[in-house]
């Protein structure tokens, strides 16, 4: 069995590139890290540790290819192999659209494509990244041949500096669930992955839970003068409003999927356990990063509180102080963050707030945020 993999990053690596091989894969990777690939054709195998415990996973039969300059090698690669994953950022899958159509043409069978990224419908946006690099002719043949199910992934790989480049560190948890609903091509037997029929509830719940409270844990942590998680949750007061918080969310899930309420809360201390993992524990400005796109209205602080308020009637009080930290998160070197504290500048903090989530003054949740503010 063979598999194509673009992404040789750490999460390629650490997660989709080791599952792949534990499931007897024949893994190629294709990046444009030269150096990443020449080590990967030279070794053919590197080591996975798993953090806060001394094992390892010895990950075998990997081979890379760079896409910038063996554009037909991985075209020849992408037409024979069983099952196509990606783990290169969304912004980066409209880069590799046009290789991935080139490959996917070539292919005599049916095919599968599963993007893993930390994005909602990622396949889906990958898919119609494809299209737009074909012929009109060519647009059916992939819309009938090749299935793109969309999937949640959620794996912590933390900053790290290996003496070898290729190995890599991650958590021992990880969660990887596909959609099967429109797929009709033979699903490929991947060890780890978890195969549903609709991936809304799975993705809502790492969205509101695991995004939502990373994100707390920076803001609040930020906005405590703490430079780390890790130390934002030694925080007494810190941790429960974490807590807080994703209780108003996990009420959110329960409500709208029928989660159990005792599963789900054990799923919430299990999530915080992950965060205070020493050797995960990650810097809170890399984790508060782009706090314009997680003050939008359909990411992980306000999209759940705005579903709070609609569902139970109330105030989110833990999700709005976090919201009102994160009005307050200054960093020089995130553009976004310096994006928002030029609006603030402008108009200030309620109403840059507004602008970003696109509310009304009226709105329950502005006047949450507003009293949070104030206090």
């Amino acid at each position: 069995m063979k598999a194509v993999h673009f992404g040789a990053g750490n999460i390629g690596r650490g997660f989709i590139g080791a599952l792949l091989s534990e499931s007897g894969f024949e893994t190629i990777f294709v990046d444009v890290n030269a150096e990443l690939i020449e080590e990967l054709n030279q070794k053919g195998t590197y080591q996975v540790e798993l953090a806060g415990t001394y094992d390892q996973i010895k990950v075998n039969k990997v081979s890379g290819l760079n896409s910038m300059e063996e554009e037909t090698e991985v075209i020849e690669a992408l037409a024979e192999a069983d099952v196509i994953t990606t783990a290169v950022g969304p912004n980066v899958l409209p880069l590799i659209a046009p290789l991935l159509a080139k490959g996917l043409l070539k292919k005599n069978d049916r095919g599968i494509v599963i993007a893993c990224e930390n994005m909602v419908g990622g396949s889906e946006a990958l898919k119609s990244h494809v299209l737009e690099n074909v012929t009109e002719d060519q647009k059916v043949w992939i819309s009938d041949q090749i299935d793109f199910p969309n999937a949640a992934v959620d794996r912590i790989v933390p900053n790290q500096n290996q003496q070898d480049p290729l190995t890599v560190m991650v958590e021992p948890y990880f969660e990887w669930v596909v959609e099967t609903a429109y797929v009709r091509t033979e699903l490929p037997n991947i060890e780890g992955i978890t195969y549903v029929e609709d991936l809304t509830p799975y993705i809502e719940r790492k969205l509101f839970t695991v995004n939502t409270g990373h994100a707390v844990a920076a803001y609040l942590g930020k906005y405590n003068g703490y430079k780390t998680i890790k130390e934002a949750l030694d925080d007494r007061v810190i941790k429960d409003k974490i807590q807080g918080a994703l209780h108003e969310s996990g009420s959110v899930l329960i409500e709208k999927y029928g989660f159990n309420t005792d599963e789900h809360r054990e799923y919430i201390e299990k999530i915080i356990s992950r965060f205070e993992n020493p050797d995960l524990s990650d810097e809170v400005t890399r984790v508060g990063r782009g706090p314009i796109r997680k003050l939008g209205p359909r990411d992980r602080l306000v999209r759940p509180a705005l579903e709070f308020i609609r569902l139970k009637n109330e105030e989110p009080a833990h999700l709005a102080e976090v919201i009102a930290a994160t009005l307050y998160y200054v960093n020089e070197s995130d553009p976004e963050a310096v994006k928002l504290q030029e609006m603030i500048q402008e108009n200030g903090r309620l109403e840059a707030f507004r602008e970003i989530a696109e509310l009304e003054e009226d709105h329950p949740l502005v006047q949450a945020v507003k009293k949070k503010l104030s206090e």
